[in-house]
């Protein structure tokens, strides 16, 4: 396991990262593990293994695998996770699950493909992210201990107060989708996590990222809109639109966005690109 570095995150899994550390050390001989005290402590630590490591795992949400990953973009290095954030949309959408066992099998097999990313404004994302009510609701979400029960919690709060978002193309084939809407969503992967299929149609290996505009519907609409969600039928229809992009220019009057869940603040004008075939991903 010396070419294998697992990076963990502690405020991850309700900051109960010690069972899975303990159950490395009873299967791994001496494991090359940090535990992360801060984003630029986890890029020192990838750099400073770079050349001696082939696989490095990421043990977080969806956050802390975008962290790690950065560092790998445009390598032969390779991604592996094991979940343990909140929703786990990444790691769900690359069939990674927590079991240990399962993952040190695949890091012996060194089996992986490559898949796309997408960066907004610079920064990377590689599963979904987005502003208007999503990006608000993952503000006011980061300040709870988190956890599925407090997204809904606060989604439903912020639902009843927020105003949609004005949204402005630049491009003349994409001016006719200007308007206000509730959210846009920037989707690699078809969910933003807990089995939540915001883009069913995504895929993460085709050069492009569906970009999914959310008019603000009534609430008589809500039972639908969360049923098709959570069972992958969303679809083009009077509140949602579907553009599959590879690159975007808009603005939004609003700098509150979430990158993979993390909150960001980002200033128009927006530009979304994506980087097809530049992550390896363990399999």
């Amino acid at each position: 396991m010396e070419k294998v570095a697992f990076i963990i995150n502690p405020f991850s899994a309700k900051k109960n990262y010690q069972p899975f550390l303990n159950e490395l050390k009873t299967k791994v001989d001496n494991p090359l593990y940090y535990v992360s005290e801060s984003i630029p402590g986890t890029d020192d630590f990838i750099q400073k293994h770079f050349n001696e490591v082939d696989i490095f795992v990421a043990i977080g949400g969806d956050g802390t695998i975008s962290t790690v990953a950065k560092n790998l973009i445009n390598t032969v290095k390779i991604l592996a996770i094991f979940p343990a954030g909140s929703g786990n949309g990444f790691s769900n959408e690359t069939q990674f699950s927590k079991n240990l066992d399962e993952l040190l099998e695949k890091i012996k097999a060194k089996k992986s493909r490559k898949i796309d990313t997408f960066t907004v404004n610079d920064k990377l994302s590689i599963n979904v992210s987005g502003t208007g009510f999503d990006g608000k609701v993952v503000k006011e979400f980061e300040k709870t201990t988190r956890g599925f029960k407090n997204y809904i919690k606060v989604s439903l709060k912020t639902f009843f107060s927020y105003k949609p978002i004005k949204l402005k193309f630049f491009t003349e084939e994409y001016k006719q989708y200007n308007g206000k809407y509730l959210m846009v969503n920037i989707a690699n992967t078809r969910q933003f996590g807990n089995n939540a299929y915001i883009a069913p149609q995504a895929s993460k290996s085709d050069g492009l990222v569906d970009m999914v505009l959310v008019k603000k519907f009534p609430l008589t609409y809500s039972p639908l809109f969360a049923f098709r969600m959570f069972t992958k039928k969303l679809k083009d229809d009077d509140y949602i639109t579907y553009l599959p992009v590879s690159e975007i220019e808009f603005k939004v009057n609003t700098k509150n966005w979430h990158l993979d869940g993390e909150f960001n603040k980002i200033k128009s004008p927006i530009h979304v690109k994506v980087q097809p075939s530049s992550l390896n991903i363990l399999i």
